[in-house]
Order: C-alpha cells, then structure tokens, then sequence
C-alpha cells in the first residue's frame, strides 16, 4: 500500500447518520470525494436527498434512508435500511445526537428520555446489528462523533455530556473486544462548531457570541463542519489501522 492509498476509500460502504447538514453532512461528502459509497441519513423521508444529490452531482456515490432514532428499535433498523440500500457497511459513523440546554433541576422526564433514546439506546442498537458483520469480514471502522462536553462536562448540557460519556465508555469497552478482528472503534469530539445548532444563540445576539467564542478556545472562534473531515478520513481508514478505543478531541485549543 503506498501512503496516497491509506486515505483512500475506494470499495468500502458508509453510513453517516445524521448527515442531512453540518458535521454529518461534511463528514458525508468528504468520504464520497475520497471514493466511499455512502448512505446520508435524515430523521424524516426526504430530509437528505440534498446531500445525496450534492455527492451525485460532485461524481460521488450515494444513497439516502431516513430514520427517527428516537423510536424504539430505530437503530437497528437504521442499519437494515442502508444495508438495503448499499450492501454490508464497512464504516458507520455515530453522528445524529439530541441535545437539550437547561439546568439539571429543570430536566423535564421527556427531555431525558429522548437524549438516552437518540445518543445511547440508538448507538447500541446500530452497534448490535453492524459490528458481528464487520468483525466476520475481518475489517470494519467505527466512528462515534462525541463531544468536548464528554470530557468537560457545562451545566447547562448535564444530560447531554453524560449520555456522550456513555457512548465513548461503550466504544472503549468494544473497542478492546473487537481489536483482534480488524474492527476499531474511536470517538471524534468536536468543541464548538458553527452548525445551525448554534444559529439561534449566534443570530439573536451576534456580539455576545463573537465575545463567547473568542474566550472558548485558543484560537479564539467556533470550528466549521469541514474541518472535522479530515480527521474523520483517518479513523475511517487504513491510515488509522494502529488506533482504537481513543479520542480524538477538536476543539480549537481547550
């Protein structure tokens, strides 16, 4: 293999959920510019066939399922919906999440469940279903798209940090199970990127988030979904073959 090859993603299959726009829909295109077959996911029919005719238009191979991860058993059938579509899945990339701003005393019962139903009750579902294939192949990439918060947790998204704590302690726990088999599993997480998450902090008081954003990182500014591509790249690639269970923190300086 020669070191233009490693990044290459030529014949392998991957499902990027939640990639109807920002990190996803970033993550989605950059693997289908570097030859992937990808599934683009969205909550409700329809919701990234942008995505996918953007890949399409760009030469690029691509498929579109969508799926309400907050049902009961969606993730699994997430899984069933884009190997339908696209064959067996060498990569998945955990990226649809729920997050909920507010104090923890002001967690509403409803608000709790959806989180633990999207972030986590889906992530094992999905990896139920897609990791015996992959470890049967002898080849297969994990990537859960967690967060800063994870690792330092705000008040203000208590439930959220927690449920993405989860998420990267499952993926270590399997990541050691699955090393021997040619399966890695790896958790990218991102600080603060300027997505349509944040438009309505950012457009309502334009100068109070310039003055946040300027104090959060060292390089004082929100990241773009594209510049959680390349890192991406690599855990979904041959490149990454010596790399599993860990964190891959993009935060801009913390």
């Amino acid at each position: 293999m020669t070191y233009q090859d490693m990044f290459s993603m030529k014949g392998r299959t991957a499902l990027v959920t939640g990639s109807s726009r920002g990190i996803g829909a970033a993550i989605a295109k950059g693997f289908a510019a570097y030859g992937a077959r990808v599934v683009v996911h969205g909550q409700t029919e329809g919701a990234a066939a942008d995505v996918e005719r953007s890949i399409r238009e760009a030469g690029g191979q691509a498929v579109s399922v969508y799926c309400d991860l907050s049902s009961k058993r969606a993730g699994r059938m997430l899984i069933e919906r884009a190997e339908a579509a696209a064959g067996p899945l060498d990569i998945l990339v955990i990226n649809a999440s729920a997050q909920i701003n507010g104090t923890f005393e002001d967690v509403k019962p409803e608000d709790l469940d959806l989180q633990i139903d999207v972030n986590l009750r889906s992530t094992v579902d999905m990896l139920q279903a897609v990791l015996p294939s992959m470890a049967e192949r002898g080849w297969g990439r994990v990537i859960n798209v967690g967060s800063i918060n994870q690792i330092r947790p705000k008040a203000i998204v208590s439930i959220y940090a927690a449920t993405k704590a989860a998420q990267h302690n499952l993926v270590q726990s399997l990541a050691r199970d699955y090393a021997g088999r040619g399966v890695l599993l790896n958790t990218l997480a991102p600080g603060l990127i300027d997505t349509d998450r944040n438009a309505d902090r950012r457009d309502s008081d334009p100068e109070a988030w310039a003055d946040y954003v300027r104090k959060l990182n060292w390089m004082g500014r929100a990241g773009r979904p594209d510049e959680m591509v390349g890192a991406a790249l690599f855990l979904a690639s041959e490149a990454s073959s010596f790399v599993t269970g860990e964190t891959l923190i993009l935060s801009g300086g913390y």
